[in-house]
């Protein structure tokens, strides 16, 4: 019979550093599982949100079909158009975000941010005139198509929630752009300025003055800036109502033939 000699384990090399390696899968799982529960309760609250649409659709058209002669048809489409346009819009939305979590990422490009601005500020028509304060000569490496999306929802929220002003500022700050869009509305309590950003939010004044918004807008907006390695924050503007900060990081020089 063989004999086999028995050690007591040998500590492996790099002490800690393997202990960590060998953590990282139970790291990963914690992680993924995060994940998974996210996208659950997205995909519940997404559910929700267009069952609720569909079922006021439905019990318009239910309550006209039991009482044809009690009906106003123009009222009707009325208030079945809002429904519709709410399922639009929580449609679109869902589909921007799939678009950005699915997929590699568009490449970015040189953009020159003031340029951007005046070519979606000139294709909207708006209840309020749009005011602009843009510096000149600010560029960044950024997706042309996402950022007009993120400054539509911005401008988007500044036309609901203003009375008589809307304007779009942007500067330099060191190595950042900085691009804010404020209105003279009520602007929003110091305890709000994070939850609006979480998806499916809408404070009470907004759901007051539209219903037809999705909750979706400015979630999509910060993950945009977020995935242009910028940010966006909610803050009192000096109009006197909310303003919406966007920072991003100014592009180097432009290369030669691909080399700077």
């Amino acid at each position: 019979m063989t004999a086999f000699d028995c050690e007591a384990p040998r500590p492996l090399p790099g002490g800690a550093r393997n202990a960590l390696t060998i953590q990282a899968p139970a790291d990963r799982m914690r992680e993924l599982k995060r994940e998974l529960t996210k996208k659950r309760r997205f995909a519940s609250d997404a559910s929700h949100e267009l069952r609720t649409a569909v079922a006021g659709l439905r019990a318009e058209l239910e309550e006209a079909g039991l009482h044809p002669g009690e009906t106003d048809l123009g009222d009707l489409v009325v208030r079945a158009l809002r429904d519709v346009d709410r399922l639009d819009a929580i449609i679109t939305d869902l589909r921007a975000i799939a678009e950005m979590e699915s997929g590699p990422p568009p490449t970015p490009q040189r953009v020159d941010l003031a340029e951007l601005v005046r070519d979606e500020v000139a294709r909207r028509s708006d209840r309020i005139a749009v005011r602009l304060r843009l510096e000149a000569g600010l560029t960044v490496q950024a997706v042309p198509i996402r950022i007009g999306r993120l400054l539509t929802n911005l401008l988007d929220n500044a036309q609901r929630h203003a009375r008589r002003l809307v304007e779009v500022r942007l500067s330099g700050d060191g190595g950042h752009a900085e691009l804010t869009v404020a209105d003279d509305g009520d602007g929003i309590a110091p305890s709000e300025r994070e939850r609006i950003f979480q998806r499916f939010t809408r404070l009470e004044p907004a759901r007051r003055l539209d219903r037809s918004g999705s909750g979706l807008g400015l979630a999509i907006a910060r993950d945009i800036a977020r995935a242009h390695l910028g940010s966006l924050r909610a803050e009192e503007a000096d109009t006197g109502g909310a303003g919406f900060v966007l920072r991003l990081p100014l592009a180097g020089p432009r290369t030669q033939e691909g080399k700077t």
